[in-house]
């Protein structure tokens, strides 16, 4: 059977997560977030946040990112270069395979995803993760399959 969702209905069960970082843990996260359905080689998952996310990034494929409501800015890091986009309400956006990446809704935003796994993410609160070695970015790394 083909899964449908009510997205009016699953990000009114979401409580906006107030003050997001990239030190911000799980338990922290829980019930600002959360996993619609499985799709492809990933999920779709469905987040409401103020604040400022953690680096990720997705080894295995792009991420689709679509924003329901407000507004993010989100930052792509590659190697040759940093670059941040505005996006709002009806846009999207895709994450190139293996891009760091973050998002900054300092006055919140509700986005849609559909992300590959594994995601990796850092655990530590940096400007720029090209400022890290490999050596760092293993040790700071926390590699999610949900």
């Amino acid at each position: 059977m083909a899964p449908i969702i009510d997205l009016k209905a699953e990000f009114a069960k979401l409580a906006i997560l107030q003050g997001r970082s990239p030190t911000t843990t799980a338990a922290e996260k829980a019930g600002s977030i959360a996993q619609l359905t499985p799709y492809r080689d990933g999920a779709i998952f469905a987040s409401k946040f103020a604040g400022i996310s953690d680096w990720e990034r997705h080894p295995q494929g792009d991420e689709i990112v679509q924003i329901i409501e407000g507004s993010t800015t989100l930052h792509l890091v590659t190697p040759q270069d940093r670059r941040s986009f505005r996006l709002s309400a009806g846009m999207i956006a895709i994450v190139p395979q293996g891009t760091w990446h973050r998002f900054e809704a300092p006055d919140g935003v509700c986005v849609i995803t559909a992300t590959p796994q594994p995601s990796e993410h850092l655990t530590t609160d940096i400007e720029d993760p090209r400022t890290l070695t490999a050596a760092q970015v293993a040790d700071n790394i926390d590699e999610k399959w949900r």
